[in-house]
């Protein structure tokens, strides 16, 4: 097993400046093929993020029974039904995705055979009981590690019925997993949730005939319900651009001085684009034109210049919908003016890294005094940046482009000691930096 190599990013001498059409985003890829191969017809997936993650799905699905067909960012999935899945002949590995192994299972659950899960060490460590749990009420056998708490798990399907479920944390993953499996469920499956987490797989089942409805505003706490469907009718399905993708270069801009950089085709699903309310709300200086909507997700173009920013608090009830850039938030805390607060966002510690304590040790070795919390963390901003630090990426992707955008910020460089883990992602991210005239040192591989 190789060694994984690392990387400095340097600050552009001008700037980031250009325009950017990032990789399609993550989430809407692995729910487009799970859904797609029990659709009733086949369905023309465009704009497929191709990543190791998604990749996966693509893996789990096939070993079901499905042949996709693989042209690039481009997919066709020969739906037909769940009728035509079939018991997998092995364990299905899903890597270090996280979403697929949450997801999965509620799509496997009706079918009367045995599915076996597993992933990589991360993986492994994921709390699954809010999985299970809501599986086994609606007359699933699930059967993991840990009395049912982790990876790997079992999953003999069979008949489900609808019921009830009160989500502790509000979960786009766990709040998939249910709806999915409510689809096949006797009777209405009712999820009611803390707060409102994004909504990519209500707008596809909508796309596909689905009765979805929710009660309470789109912002809030409410709850969300489906009923059975004999077959889902899908339509071909256009992937936008990743807004957690498209989020790493509209933070490096406002941080790089003299940069002015341009995100086209990205994803402006309201319950994604939380982070560039907190950004607005730093006094950053943003323009984003909303196209038209084709297909169930929306997208636009968003403008993104050096701004200078002001501390803000991030109410815990907006912890849902920006929960995968709030990295990204802590580190534009660490340039703005002032103490940023954060609060009820212990889900990060339970992701491919603990990133609280990620994020707390990489902004303390860029000189940024923090105290963190168990569920949160105070950043003291330093608005005449930070010098030069070595980082670690944690082995989490996430981690390891926070860490490049600290770099194209700094007076000196950054050292991220682990770039390999990007590819999770975004496999095209380094590419993405010299485009838009940022400087990227690899190490020397040792023979």
């Amino acid at each position: 097993m190789t060694e994984p190599s690392g990387a400095t990013f340097l600050p552009a001498p001008g700037g980031l400046r250009g325009v950017l059409r990032v990789p399609g985003d993550k989430s809407i890829s692995h729910r487009a093929v799970l859904l797609s191969a029990v659709n009733s017809g086949a369905v023309r997936i465009t704009g497929f993020l191709r990543s190791a993650d998604t990749l996966a799905t693509v893996a789990a699905v096939r070993s079901l029974g499905v042949c996709i067909e693989d042209h690039g960012e481009t997919l066709v999935v020969p739906g037909a039904g769940w009728e035509g899945l079939r018991e997998p002949d092995d364990i299905i590995d899903v890597a270090n995705a996280g979403t697929l192994i949450r997801l999965l299972p509620g799509l496997v659950a009706p079918l009367p055979f045995v599915t076996v899960l597993t992933g990589d060490a991360s993986i492994r460590r994921r709390p699954m009981a809010r999985v299970v749990e809501p599986l086994r009420a609606m007359g699933a056998t699930v059967v993991a590690r840990g009395g049912g708490t982790l990876p790997p798990l079992a999953i003999l399907g069979g008949p489900l019925r609808g019921a009830t479920h009160e989500l502790k944390v509000a979960s786009a993953q766990v709040k998939s997993c249910i709806l999915i499996a409510g689809l096949r469920a006797s009777g209405a499956t009712i999820v009611n949730e803390p707060g409102a987490s994004r909504d990519h797989t209500e707008r596809l089942l909508r796309y596909g005939g689905v009765e979805v409805e929710r009660q309470s505003p789109s912002d809030g706490a409410g709850s969300v319900s489906v009923k059975p469907i004999d077959r889902l009718r899908l339509g071909d399905i256009a992937v936008p651009g990743d807004f957690s993708s498209a989020a790493f270069f509209i933070v490096a801009a406002l941080l790089a001085p003299g940069s002015e950089v341009t995100i086209e085709n990205a994803g402006l699903n309201p319950t994604r684009t939380a982070l560039l309310d907190a950004l607005a709300g730093m006094g950053a200086r943003l323009d984003i034109q909303p196209s038209a909507i084709a297909g169930p997700e929306p997208f636009g173009r968003v403008l993104a210049k050096s701004s200078e920013l002001t501390a803000i608090d991030i109410d815990p009830g907006l912890v849902p919908n920006i929960i995968d850039e709030l990295p990204l938030f802590l580190l534009a805390a660490a340039r703005a003016r002032g103490v940023s607060r954060i609060r009820g966002a212990a889900e990060l510690r339970a992701k491919e890294s603990d990133r609280l304590a990620a994020m707390a040790a990489l902004l303390r070795s860029l000189g940024v005094r923090v105290d963190e919390h168990p569920d949160g963390m105070d950043v003291v901003g330093r608005p005449e940046g930070w010098q030069g630090a070595t980082v670690s990426a944690c082995g989490d992707h996430r981690i390891g482009m926070v860490g490049a955008v600290a770099g194209l910020a700094a007076s000196d460089s950054v050292h991220v000691d682990d770039v390999d883990c990007i590819s999770v992602s975004y496999p095209g991210f380094m590419n993405a930096v010299g485009l838009l005239g940022g400087r990227v040192q690899r190490d020397q591989v040792q023979p």
